[in-house]
């Protein structure tokens, strides 16, 4: 309490109130994707962490900074065992680079500092502080002293392995570049494309990336499949996959009688740029290495799509969000089964940028959203998600309303936890019966989106064609603040 009430009397920050933990983390992690600099929570004693442990596992896989303060017991009451003791360190380290207790109120300064500044580093680190409630009442007994600021620093890659890459590229053999993290927008993407343009080399990224900037005049990149039969279908010709602040491509699960790694055999990996690298640098010295400075880069050119009409399908849904989406906005992408299309068939638009996530625990879009409008106010923000998985985080609308956000979140409403049933085919598992099936479907009681939505302040419209979903979307540009869509499938 005592830190909320410093909180209030401090105008250089912004307070913002989720209605759960992992909209908080969440919102953090969408914070930093847009502005490459770390937020912070405040989450409530080790059950508080607990439930925002989702979203900090997603933001840590995406090499996300965030600052987690969580409240502990004074240090005089903690020897009595109340209901709310844990092992809070013991929860934060596995998905913490950083964990410290405040010791005393002299010590919060320069702690925080620390915390901040580990967040802020390259790549963006998850640091976690626990503030006894003492720490925090007692009477500090001098001013703060600070650490002095650290620039974010990222390495150079060391010389002998550009030239190696050279001589990969320079073979002429088939040849992959896989771009993550701040390799896929930016200055870093464009000299990437100056290199593939200089050599017979293809640009991609893994099926989930931190965030992309793409769409006409921006240099494309070609997506790894997500089902392990059609990503080796993609990988198998070439001879070399090199990455860029990422490692070599394996499957998201493991299958009977499948492959984990999804290279060809034979296929040899070389790391371009390891994560604590400068990825941008790395290209201009590999433009060097090849004399290719004065290359330009292959941009892709606008595809103006029609407005769809009819059925809805991943197909139509694609096209209708080619045509929608106006220029700059950000595209946060959890829709799993409904928007397989999506990233092939939006190539072509209006300049945008894509968000996915990266550690594969649903409920992220919401709140990653929440916090990606919180970033860029002036933007807006198409949030993609399945009705499975805005069941988790739904309380983000709330949030999104309180803040006035430019968000249009696109519930796909199938009713079914559809990427289980497509999980278990892959499985090989057999024909589920009834009752494994009654275990991923959510039709009963069928979900009411529109009343959800308007219970949170967020106003709501169902569609049911290819046209009508277009419209609603174009619909939801022209007016600040949230919306909702559900698409009836």
């Amino acid at each position: 309490m005592h830190f909320l009430a410093a909180l209030g009397n401090n105008p250089k920050m912004r307070s913002v109130l989720c209605l759960f933990e992992g909209v908080a983390t969440g919102a953090a992690d969408g914070w930093y994707r847009m502005k490459d600099k770390p937020a912070s929570t405040l989450l409530h004693l080790g059950p508080g962490l607990a439930n925002g442990l989702a979203n900090i596992h997603n933001a840590k896989r995406a090499s996300s900074g965030m600052v987690n303060v969580i409240g502990e017991h004074s240090v005089s009451h903690l020897k009595y065992d109340p209901p709310l003791t844990s092992d809070i360190e013991g929860l934060a380290r596995p998905l913490s680079h950083w964990v410290r207790r405040a010791e005393s109120a002299d010590t919060i300064g320069w702690d925080a500092a620390q915390a901040a500044a580990k967040a802020s580093g390259h790549p963006g680190q998850i640091a976690t502080l626990i503030l006894p409630g003492d720490t925090s009442w007692q009477q500090a007994d001098a001013a703060p002293m600070l650490p002095p600021p650290v620039a974010a620093h990222r390495k150079a890659p060391g010389a002998a392995r550009i030239e190696h890459i050279a001589r990969v590229l320079r073979s002429g053999e088939p040849t992959l570049i896989i771009l993550a993290n701040k390799a896929t927008r930016g200055a870093a993407l464009e000299k990437a494309g100056r290199v593939a343009a200089a050599t017979s080399a293809k640009l991609g990224s893994q099926f989930f990336t931190a965030r992309i900037e793409r769409g006409a005049g921006r240099v494309p990149i070609a997506r790894i499949p997500y089902a392990v039969a059609q990503a080796t279908a993609f990988l198998k010709d070439y001879r070399h996959v090199i990455t860029v602040e990422t490692k070599e491509p394996v499957a998201f699960f493991a299958y009977p009688d499948k492959p984990s790694l999804l290279k060809a055999e034979g296929t040899l990996v070389h790391a371009l740029v390891e994560e604590d690298e400068d990825s941008e640098l790395a290209f201009d010295m590999l433009l060097q290495a090849l004399d290719a400075t004065g290359t330009t880069p292959l941009v892709q050119p606008r595809i103006e799509t029609p407005v769809p009409k009819g059925a809805l399908n991943p197909a139509s849904i694609a096209q209708a969000l080619a045509a929608a989406l106006p220029e700059h906005c950000i595209v946060v992408d959890e829709s799993l089964t409904t928007g397989r299309e999506s990233m092939s068939l939006t190539m072509g638009a209006l300049p945008h940028d894509l968000i996915n996530n990266m550690g594969g625990s649903i409920g992220y879009a919401t709140p990653v959203a929440t916090g990606a409008a919180l970033a860029c106010p002036d933007r807006r923000v198409f949030c993609m998600v399945g009705d499975g998985s805005a069941m988790y985080t739904i309380q983000s609308l709330w949030t999104q309303a309180r803040e006035n956000l430019n968000v249009t979140t696109i519930i796909f409403a199938n009713n079914s936890y559809a990427i289980l049933k497509a999980e278990y085919a892959n499985m090989g598992a057999g024909e589920p019966g009834e009752r494994a099936l009654s275990m991923i479907d959510i039709d009963k009681p069928r979900i009411d989106w529109l009343a959800m939505a308007k219970s949170m302040g967020v106003p709501g419209i169902a569609v049911e064609t290819a046209e009508s979903f277009h419209k609603a979307m174009v619909d939801s540009t022209r007016e600040p603040g949230p919306c909702l869509i559900e698409v009836r499938l």
